[in-house]
């Protein structure tokens, strides 16, 4: 049996660890085979304390945001791929659109993971949702790059959460239990030194859905991650 695969698309290192490190980590310890999908390095507008120390360049905060996001990475038990199309804004172009239909078609994923579809604190974040949408669907397409061999089925997506759910009409529908993983998300949060006015507020976050888990399902539920479904979800058999 082919080892089963998950996706996540991410415009920020940070993003990923915040919002999806615990379904990362889960599935991970699952046995899922985990790729992210990194447009950016954060190194404009997603690494403040990069930039206030001294003698801080583009180069070097770049640099350091890479190798931060590839350890979060691999304690989280991903690999991880970036696009290196800037942030503040993103600028995706057409090798980077058919590199992420590539990505769909050699990986297949079970699902994929990615931003709101809205967010008016951060045009990359929407951005980078609509480039996983829009390339998730033509990698369907049989006439892009024809003659290609590949075996895909599009897979369904969660938007994890953003940082302002309730300015960015997110409304959740699903939230993942990720207490077996907690401590290994939390790691990944200390490797984010850019961001580390982040670390408590998002342990915050966690800790809220973790109730709201518990308190919806009679689970025992400390820490969860919240998602929003974007196309219905399938049964054929029965509801509960």
């Amino acid at each position: 049996m082919s080892q089963k695969t998950g996706l996540v698309v991410t415009a920020h290192p940070g993003d990923f660890v915040w919002r999806a490190g615990g379904a990362i980590a889960h599935h991970a310890k699952k046995g899922y085979r985990m790729k992210i999908v990194c447009m950016s390095f954060g190194e404009r507008g997603e690494s403040q304390f990069a930039w206030k120390e001294a003698g801080a360049t583009l180069e070097k905060v770049k640099a350091g945001r890479k190798d931060e996001a590839e350890r979060a990475a691999e304690l989280l038990g991903a690999e991880i791929e970036f696009f290196d199309c800037g942030d503040y804004p993103l600028k995706l172009n057409e090798a980077h659109f058919d590199r992420m239909v590539d990505i769909y078609r050699e990986l297949n994923p079970s699902f994929v993971l990615t931003h709101a579809l809205k967010d008016p604190y951060n045009f990359d974040h929407p951005n980078a949702a609509h480039f996983a949408q829009e390339t998730r669907v033509v990698a369907q397409a049989m006439g892009h790059k024809p003659g290609a061999k590949y075996q895909y089925s599009a897979p369904p997506v969660y938007l994890f959460e953003p940082h302002q759910p309730e300015q960015c009409d997110y409304k959740p529908d699903l939230i993942l239990k990720i207490d077996d993983v907690w401590e290994t998300k939390y790691k990944a949060f200390q490797i984010l030194a850019a961001q580390k006015h982040l670390w408590h507020y998002y342990e915050r976050v966690a800790l809220n859905r973790g109730i709201q888990g518990s308190r919806n399902t009679g689970i025992p539920m400390t820490y969860g991650e919240a998602y929003q479904t974007l196309f219905p979800r399938v049964v054929t058999d029965t509801l509960g």
